[in-house]
């Protein structure tokens, strides 16, 4: 691991207290105008792809692909010293000053663990998997149907959400997060992908929230938590807030806030999604502010939802098929590309956006931002992985092979700096190294893999704790 790697990496901090009990399962988730502002509707209350194609076939939204092989369990390659052990906290980029009382960090949520929760689109569950081991060590059946983005907070939890019929669910990282629901004085929950407990009963489930999307186009998928601060006082991390997107049968996004602790919905804004090819909002990230940024798909709105006031701003479209999105740690969006390949970014400063051109295939999927300035795309129609560098909106290098994939749909960073690609018709995910492009190991007996977004939590640890 290069000095440059190790800079970004910092070193383990073990919370033994957090660790996540291994034993069984125990009885006892360039070109358009500046941004406008939209009008919005706001109320509170207590409480996928391609349209030419018929996403029910394939499982995915719009674009069926060719089968890969199938692999099941593990296997792996040398990795460094780094990657050893159990799931441990990670220490993030500490502020330069901490709260008054609260230690070094302020008591602020920057660690992560280490997971990558990836959605089973066709078993209606989500894996936990660890990142460091590629061992997965919780399977868990979620609200709704076809489920595909999951995105992971700061404390590790997990919110998933799932398509048609349209729902969101949360899902603790450790027991010690989990409710004894039954008070047994056990937390009841899965041990792997053979261990997945009826719906309802697993106690690292901590809520299900149904929504009323009318189809699977309609259903939810930009999906986001934010980012929370601790209060100076208490120095206690509050639960945060959770935002996600979904579309009525007149072609209006529905944009909620809910309480992360609960579920129940905080606030909802409107606004009319007519050019997102009959899809919800499709990719979805929080930044620092807890501002919601949602990209539609292909030539669909890219907006923000202001956290403070829910005011709207539609940043125009890039005049290419846009897919899924993430942001820089400027703030900027990306989106990688369907139907053409391209990449397209869209510069904050500037207020423009920009088409960084093809990168050597018809397709690029997820796409997620590292620390190290790197964004990185998982492309198919050939498969590969995509490396760009995101200060000269250049490709390092568009076609980094991945033996045995089929069709990469998702990519995400973990907290090692290594780079994971989730494969939808291979049915497995792959961990890469990003210095040297090999792969480190691939974890198989995934179920229709599905999954584009923040599956690890280091998108939104990005825009949390940038780099100094």
């Amino acid at each position: 691991m290069s000095c440059t790697r190790l800079a970004a990496v910092l070193p383990l901090l073990a919370l033994t207290a957090c660790g996540d009990d291994s034993s069984s399962h125990s009885t006892g988730d360039a070109t358009s105008a500046g941004p406008t502002a939209g009008s919005i509707s706001a109320s509170a209350s207590a409480t996928d792809n391609l349209p030419t194609t018929d996403p029910t076939q394939s499982g995915s939204d719009g674009l069926s692909s060719g089968t890969g092989a199938v692999s099941d369990g593990v296997t792996s390659s040398p990795t460094s010293a780094a990657d050893t052990g159990g799931p441990k906290f990670d220490l993030g980029v500490q502020p330069d000053a901490g709260t008054p009382g609260c230690g070094d960090s302020g008591g602020e949520p920057d660690t992560m663990f280490s997971y990558i929760w990836i959605a089973n689109s066709g078993q209606g569950t989500v894996s936990k998997i660890n990142t460091k081991t590629g061992i997965e060590e919780g399977r868990y059946y979620v609200e709704g149907a076809s489920p595909s983005r999951t995105s992971v907070n700061l404390q590790g939890d997990v919110a998933v959400s799932a398509r048609d019929p349209g729902g969101v669910t949360k899902i603790a990282a450790v027991k010690e997060h989990c409710v004894d629901t039954n008070g047994d004085g056990m937390i009841t929950t899965s041990t792997g992908p053979n261990d997945v407990l009826p719906k309802g009963t697993d106690e690292c489930v901590l809520w299900f929230k149904p929504i009323p999307s009318p189809s699977y186009t309609y259903g939810p998928r930009a999906t986001a938590w934010e980012g929370v601060k601790a209060d100076p006082d208490t120095c206690i991390v509050p639960t945060p807030r959770l935002w996600f997107g979904w579309m009525d049968a007149n072609f209006t996004a529905h944009f909620m806030r809910v309480d992360g602790a609960t579920g129940a919905t905080l606030d909802e804004v409107t606004y009319p999604w007519q050019n997102g090819d009959g899809f919800a909002p499709y990719g979805g990230a929080v930044n620092a502010a807890g501002d919601f940024f949602a990209t539609g798909l292909n030539q669909g709105p890219a907006v923000k939802i202001d956290a403070k006031t829910l005011q709207i701003t539609d940043y125009g479209i890039p005049g290419g098929c846009k897919y899924g999105m993430t942001l820089d740690a400027d703030g900027n969006i990306w989106n990688g590309g369907c139907i053409g390949g391209n990449m397209y970014v869209y510069d904050m400063q500037m207020g423009q956006w920009f088409d960084i051109g093809n990168a050597a295939g018809s397709r690029v999927n997820g796409v997620m931002a590292d620390r190290d300035g790197n964004i990185w795309g998982a492309g198919s129609d050939p498969c590969r992985l995509v490396h760009v560098d995101a200060k000269t909106r250049t490709y390092i290098n568009p076609s980094i092979p991945l033996p045995g994939c089929g069709s990469p749909w998702g990519v995400s960073i973990d907290v090692d700096g290594y780079v994971w690609v989730v494969d939808m018709s291979a049915n497995l995910a792959f961990k890469v190294d990003p210095e040297t492009y090999q792969v480190q190991l691939t974890v198989g007996g995934l179920i229709n893999p599905y999954t584009y977004s923040d599956m690890t939590g280091a998108g939104l640890n990005l825009q949390v704790n940038p780099p100094s």
